[in-house]
């Protein structure tokens, strides 16, 4: 194990490995159900460590790979754990000497770092600073797999794979469509689904927020009316604004749109598009039924809609569920899917399926306002999914889900919340507090909960007007620990 020697003549602290001492106890818990997720575990093993004074100020700590393969964690976990330590003042970051046990504050300053300060929720902080900032330690509102779910293993083959590809293979732009092999890799796992594309009518984005800005800026102009779900995916609507679209809502409900309210609406309003998330949606979680996708379809042929529907978390459904532009044969439904949810937010590649006559004019907006796609990340992708673990890390992904799934609701219910869908598979539930909460927005709940270190994601976010609703998603990813449920326990008893 490790304990710390002191060099008297470098006056540095460094670890060495020994079996009979253990001054850093640290036994992590792998239990999928119950336990706290193993990022906590080591945030609250060196807290304590540092709290019983174990570690001291100054004192050097393992680096990120070392800590990593000692006790056979992944390093995702590692550096999620280290980022959090250093955002909350526990361990000091040097750039080229590793990490450090933090100093303790100055006397008369509280005995353990307070540094940190929580953030101002905007609609800002959420579309760009969230991304830069770590320094939440519990992301309930987050919009992503926790690093130590993802599939490092076959992103560390794919990248040494890359490392062998010779230069000249990827020196240049690339197609402007994408990486052939990544596309034809999309059309058979699109025709797995029932959807009959070759490579030809699939281009490829640097992601689905891009793939979206591609096919509004290909299909629609400014002043023209387009029609969002009710409660709707948040990152689409600075998208739709930007391009100077009048944007009306339609009401979702746990079996897919209001339909009723979506021929009123069209007849009203004669939109041009209608922007759809078929499965798992962002943020309710719902699943569409397949006599409601028909019905969907149906409206849109009568008022002449384009449907572009964001299919990002169909991967994490294991059921059957509909795919509108296969029951529709790609003619007025645009197709657009990724994998940032199951590969790595951080490749960033997504795609889009379309007719051959539309995705030819959509590979040339892609081409004007940005080039290609990078070949590198699509690359990455592709020998990703190629390995041969990739379905079995998605088999493990839909479990664990669902499990946390289990967990989340279980607590839901015993706090007497409102559970808006009940899917049991991808990231979210749209979830309330009972009342008299249930009357408030939740606004002012995110607000106290920044202050306990607990981001949510209130309502507000995923309403076209930004209405103050009382609703919230919840990562059930993120959701399993007990300071949350504490948190929301007190105030749903009125202990503020």
């Amino acid at each position: 194990m490790k304990i710390y020697n002191w060099c008297k003549a470098c006056e540095l602290y460094w670890f060495k490995f020994y079996n009979c001492i253990d001054m850093f106890d640290f036994q992590p818990v792998r239990a999928r159900n119950q336990a706290p997720t193993l990022v906590d575990q080591v945030v609250d093993a060196y807290i304590s460590a540092i709290r019983d004074q174990t570690l001291r100020p100054g004192m050097p700590v393992p680096s990120v790979r070392d800590f990593a393969r000692t006790y056979q964690l992944s390093t995702f976990t590692v550096a999620g754990a280290y980022s959090r330590l250093v955002a909350q003042g526990w361990l000091a970051a040097r750039p080229g000497a590793g990490y450090r046990v933090a100093p303790r504050p100055k006397a008369g300053a509280e005995a353990m770092p307070t540094s940190w300060q929580p953030p101002r929720l905007n609609a800002g902080w959420l579309l760009s600073d969230i991304y830069a900032d770590h320094s939440i330690p519990i992301k309930s509102g987050g919009g992503w797999l926790p690093g130590e779910w993802l599939n490092e293993d076959g992103l560390h083959q794919a990248l040494r794979h890359l490392g062998r590809v010779p230069a000249l293979r990827i020196a240049g732009y690339g197609h402007p469509y994408g990486y052939a092999p990544l596309r034809e890799t999309v059309a058979a796992s699109l025709a797995a689904h029932g959807l009959d594309v070759t490579m030809d009518q699939v281009v490829l984005t640097q992601g689905v927020a891009h793939g979206l800005d591609v096919v509004i800026r290909t299909l629609l102009r400014p002043g023209d009316t387009v029609l969002v779900e009710q409660p709707c995916y948040a990152n689409l609507l600075p998208l739709l604004r930007l391009a100077g679209l009048r944007i009306v809502s339609v009401p979702r409900t746990p079996e897919g749109l209001d339909c009723e309210a979506l021929a009123r609406i069209a007849e009203a309003h004669r939109p041009r598009a209608l922007f759809v998330n078929t499965v798992l949606q962002n943020p309710s979680g719902a699943v569409m039924t397949m006599a409601n996708a028909f019905r969907v379809l149906q409206t849109a042929q009568q008022h002449n809609l384009w449907i572009i529907e964001d299919d990002i978390s169909r991967e994490l459904m294991s059921g059957a569920a509909p795919l509108l532009a296969a029951l529709d044969g790609a003619q007025r439904v645009v197709y657009l899917g990724g994998y940032s949810k199951v590969i790595s937010p951080s490749v960033r590649v997504g795609y889009i399926a379309a007719h051959r006559d539309l995705i030819r004019d959509i590979a040339r907006t892609k081409m004007a306002v940005g080039l290609t796609s990078p070949e590198i990340m699509e690359r990455v992708v592709h020998q990703v999914i190629r390995e041969g673990r990739y379905r079995a890390h998605i088999v493990r992904t839909r479990e664990r889900l669902a499990q946390a799934h289990a967990q989340v609701t279980q607590q839901m219910d015993g706090l007497g919340m409102q559970v808006w869908a009940r899917p049991q598979a991808g990231l979210f539930l749209w979830a309330r507090l009972s009342e008299p909460s249930a009357h408030t927005g939740a606004n002012a709940l995110a607000e106290l909960a920044l202050k306990d270190g607990i981001w949510l994601a209130p309502g507000s976010y995923f309403d076209p007007d930004e209405a103050d609703i009382p609703w919230i998603r919840f990562n059930v990813a993120y959701s399993q620990g007990p300071q949350l449920w504490r948190f929301l326990r007190r105030v749903q008893t009125g202990e503020r």
